[in-house]
């Protein structure tokens, strides 16, 4: 494994929903396999007989939990799903810490409303891009608060992501961050 040099990249994908955001970070990690020390989750649909009915997180250690569910009672809801604030939290925000871990890369999927919600995910995010770690994040188009103040962050580049061009722009991130840990 090889230490990523120069400045830390922060690179936030943004783009209408279905737009292939998770699909372009799934595959930019993969790209990048084990030359880089990474952590972070990336989130996917829950489906039932063809219906939404929540999200789930998917660590990149593997480890997996509900994010949101139809199911979920919960003071904390967007739309009709409750959000489990306390597991996503524990399990998926406690890993995006640049102080606690020698991670190089840190991904997040995604900067958006339910993830807003934790007080500790919005503080998580303002410290790593604060610190001297790369960043690969994907982030709401529309939103309030953190969803809005990350896309002007100094040292972010904010790359909108269409299905027209989100195959080109994965293979240059890609390419950028591999390039990176030479």
């Amino acid at each position: 494994m090889v230490a990523m040099a120069g400045a830390p990249l922060r690179v936030l994908l943004t783009g209408p929903p279905g737009c292939g955001k998770t699909t372009a970070v799934v595959r930019i990690v993969g790209a990048l396999d084990k030359r880089v020390r990474m952590a972070g989750f990336y989130t996917e649909e829950i489906r039932e007989a063809d219906r939404r009915v929540g999200f789930c997180w998917h660590r990149l250690d593997g480890r997996t939990g509900t994010l949101a569910h139809v199911k979920i009672t919960s003071p904390h809801r967007v739309s009709k799903y409750g959000v489990d604030l306390a597991t996503f939290e524990g399990e998926a925000v406690s890993v995006l810490d640049p102080e606690a871990s020698d991670v190089e890369l840190f991904v997040i999927d995604e900067i958006g409303k339910m993830e807003c919600l934790s007080e500790e995910f919005v503080a998580a995010i303002r410290r790593l891009l604060k610190s001297h770690k790369s960043v690969l994040a994907t982030v709401a188009q529309k939103g309030p608060g953190l969803i809005q103040q990350v896309k002007s962050y100094p040292g972010v580049e904010l790359l909108p992501l269409t299905r027209e061009n989100r195959e080109e722009v994965t293979r240059q991130v890609a390419d950028r961050l591999v390039s990176s840990t030479k």
